[in-house]
């Protein structure tokens, strides 16, 4: 700062001063001299953080548009709070910009800007604004604005009459109630399977083989004092059901459904063929058995109690000699069994997996439906299937220096040296020149940096150079280019010229133009010559948030530093 604010004349005058006072009052004047400039350091500090407010306008028309901007100039390290939400009352704050950031000299210059309106004429009064800057608050100058009404010559404007009122009717979207209604019932779903295939595995686990189970039912109809209740007919249906059920498992898989008449010439004919190793007498007493239940079941007929617990008796007889004469499985047999096991296990795999796929399914659907209503089909399809610009743009971004004298710029991806073609007439000016690039020209996207050096005497004329701009897209196979021009200064405060505008590439597999949109930056800085080229599809909706940053972030640097 001493350079800065020319101290040294000052210390020398200070020193001078003190060499003509005697020592007391040397002690006197040097103290009063220090304060003076330890107060004329601070100010200068203060000066440093400067706050300025303006408007583009101060008359407008109902509901037209105020530019409101604020001016910081602080340090690199200052921490610096704008005015948020509607702090310009009687004005009102429509949107609020992004913040600028300009470097001068050593110091950044932040420039915030808010759109402000007013739907009432009058005079008004943007009140002062508070930025705070580290721990000390700066207010702004209160600003007058005038809003005018919007006069209507009615001798010139033809007047219409009032239309009559039309119902609008608003397009189809799904209520918030049907989703919850749709996420209860798959959850509700998804439960009942859970619990239903937890119950099938413990009962398969809990089952008893078939003769125990028979044995176990024939117990429990003992202890279930039916007779003593004379419920002959529930008696004689669980009796009948304990028999036909062993057979149905051991014997003949159709014994449940089987009339009497059907299991007992079944139970014969296996008998005759030697399958079944069971006598006469067994048969009779189980044929006896079962046209007895169909009475007391059907016929309403009831049996004393004394012949109920002799069949009772049988039936156990029964189960018992049908267990001893059921022969062992041959081998051929087992297999059988073992085939038709794996082929039910198969079929039960494959259920379950139909069941898992419907759910997933409804799943699925359910939710691309709501992410589509809610944020709508773009936005899901880039971002679920992918979309290459918009992986650029979220991926992680790399700052670097290319070239000579070099250009400091954060690209999605590292540039890497290549070549481009430039006109015949430029290629004796472009000597030395080194090029850094991404992409394709004829791809979703093409970033590429040039640096030429020139020597101490050569001067480039970048308006001139703005003409060789069309003759270097024709080089690269654009047509139809439509080009405009700006000033274009980077944070660094490097002044250049933008060239931008739209153009079509030709694809030379199909023949067929893509138009895409460009901006190229020239600058002559440090002796030499740079160049930024950006070149991407025009429907692209996230190549421009992509252009803007990379553009932003441009700085020329000195070779020297």
């Amino acid at each position: 700062m001493y350079n800065k604010y020319n101290a040294k004349p000052i210390m020398k005058s200070l020193c001078v001063s003190i060499e003509n006072q005697d020592s007391g009052e040397s002690r006197v004047y040097v103290t009063s001299v220090l304060v003076s400039l330890f107060f004329m350091l601070f100010s200068f500090t203060i000066a440093a953080q400067q706050v300025n407010s303006s408007v583009d306008t101060t008359s407008i028309l109902i509901g037209e548009q105020i530019t409101y901007s604020i001016a910081v100039e602080a340090g690199e390290n200052d921490l610096v709070v704008f005015p948020e939400g509607q702090t310009f009352s009687p004005l009102e704050m429509i949107e609020s910009y992004a913040v600028d950031t300009s470097r001068v000299e050593d110091r950044l210059r932040l420039l915030k800007e808010y759109a402000l309106t007013q739907f009432d004429s009058g005079s008004y009064v943007i009140p002062q604004q508070r930025v705070q800057i580290n721990d000390r608050a700066f207010t702004t100058d209160s600003l007058r604005v005038e809003v005018r009404d919007v006069v209507v010559d009615t001798t010139k404007q033809k007047m219409y009459p009032i239309k009559p009122s039309v119902e609008v009717t608003s397009g189809f979207s799904v209520p918030a109630w049907a989703w919850w209604l749709l996420g209860f019932l798959v959850l509700a779903l998804l439960v009942y399977l859970f619990f239903r295939r937890k119950k099938k595995k413990e009962a398969a686990a809990n089952k008893l083989p078939p003769y125990e189970q028979a044995i176990y039912q024939l117990k429990q109809l003992d202890d279930s004092h039916l007779l003593e209740q004379r419920e002959i007919k529930e008696y004689y249906s669980q009796l009948s059901s304990a028999v036909r059920r062993y057979l149905d498992e051991e014997v003949y898989d159709r014994a449940l459904e089987s009339t009497t008449g059907e299991l007992i010439l079944y139970l014969e004919n296996e008998r005759k063929s030697g399958k079944l190793k069971i006598n006469d007498t067994t048969i009779e007493k189980l044929k006896k058995i079962l046209q007895r239940a169909d009475l007391a079941k059907f016929a309403n007929s009831k049996p004393d109690v004394i012949t109920a617990k002799e069949d009772r008796s049988d039936v156990e007889l029964v189960i018992n000699d049908t267990k001893a004469s059921i022969p062992e499985p041959t081998e051929e047999e087992l297999l059988r069994d073992q085939e038709y096991r794996e082929k039910k296990a198969k079929k039960q795999r494959l259920k379950k997996i139909l069941i898992g796929v419907v759910v997933f399914f409804f799943l699925f659907f359910g939710i691309a439906t709501y992410l589509i209503t809610t944020k709508g089909f773009d936005y899901v399809k880039d971002t679920y299937l992918g979309h290459p610009t918009k992986e650029l743009l979220e991926g992680e971004w790399i700052r670097s220096e290319y070239g000579t004298p070099p250009v400091a710029i954060t690209t999605p991806k590292v540039l890497k040296r290549g070549e481009l073609k430039v006109a015949e007439e430029a290629k004796a000016v472009m000597t030395g020149s080194e090029t850094f690039q991404y992409g394709s020209l004829l791809g979703n996207y093409f970033v590429s940096v040039t640096t030429v050096p020139l020597g101490p005497q050569t001067q480039i004329d970048l308006e001139k150079a703005v003409e060789g701009i069309y003759g270097y897209l024709e080089a690269q196979g654009a047509r139809n280019i439509l080009m405009k021009q700006e000033d274009f200064t980077t944070v660094n405060g490097a002044e250049g010229i933008k060239i931008f505008g739209t153009l079509d590439m030709e694809n030379p597999v199909n023949g067929k133009f893509l138009t895409n949109e460009y901006a190229i930056l020239n600058f002559a800085e440090n002796n030499g010559f740079q160049q930024i080229t950006v070149i991407f599809n025009e429907d692209d909706t996230y190549a421009d948030e992509l252009t803007q940053r990379i553009l932003n972030s441009v700085e020329l640097q000195n070779p020297g530093n």
